[in-house]
């Protein structure tokens, strides 16, 4: 438990605009068009969410974040206005799964825009709707609005999460260093009363019919 709560502390310890500096480029990456897969922006967004001690900090992230989710969003949805359905024969969505860019483009011809937002929340569909969105013709004036609400409410959930976490290991760390003394202390008890009783029980004079029985 120590080893993590230190490697939060170490996080902690970086510049912050260094912090948002990463944590935005790999939001960036992880929603634009399948470099999800390569850059983990979720787990990244997550760890650097445990140095969110403050309103300000946690602000200042929630904005980046959402803007390079926005972006990165708005990034796939070009391509996939460029490149069409085409894009599904690419190296990289067949290396993702075919099926799951299938399953993007059936999620957006049931919810339209709202799939948009849907799929932020959605592991690996989540970096094919964007694109998706864009070969299917779906207008940016309706596919922006949904994918602003999607970056906005993910990016606070997990920054909220993130921030948690991190306060909660530092918390049960303390907790189970308390509980370690504590245990350390019944035990030292514990022994001293063993070793006392084996002492006294060594020291009683033999009994009658102990004697009889060495005889």
């Amino acid at each position: 438990m120590a080893l993590l709560t230190d490697a939060l502390e170490g996080l902690a310890g970086l510049p912050q605009p260094a912090v948002l500096a990463v944590t935005g480029a790999l939001t960036l990456a992880e929603c634009t068009l399948g470099v999800g897969f390569i850059a983990p922006g979720e787990s990244a967004l997550l760890l650097a969410a445990t140095t969110v001690t403050t309103v300000p900090r946690f602000l200042v992230m929630w904005l980046v974040v959402s803007v390079c989710a926005i972006a990165g969003d708005s990034i796939g949805y070009f391509l996939g206005r460029k490149y069409g359905d085409r894009l599904r024969e690419s190296k990289i969505v067949r290396k993702i799964g075919q099926e799951h860019w299938d399953k993007a483009g059936a999620l957006l011809r049931r919810r339209g825009a709202w799939a948009v937002f849907f799929a932020r929340f959605m592991p690996v569909v989540r970096t094919l709707v964007p694109a998706s969105a864009g070969a299917s013709k779906l207008e940016y004036r309706r596919f922006l609005p949904a994918s602003i609400a999607g970056a906005v409410s993910w990016s606070a959930l997990h920054i909220g999460i993130g921030s948690a976490a991190g306060a909660s290991a530092k918390y049960i760390e303390s907790v189970f260093n308390g509980v370690m003394w504590v245990l350390m202390a019944v035990a030292i008890v514990v022994g001293v009363v063993v070793v006392l009783r084996r002492r006294r029980a060594a020291s009683k004079p033999n009994t009658p019919r102990e004697l009889e029985e060495v005889a």
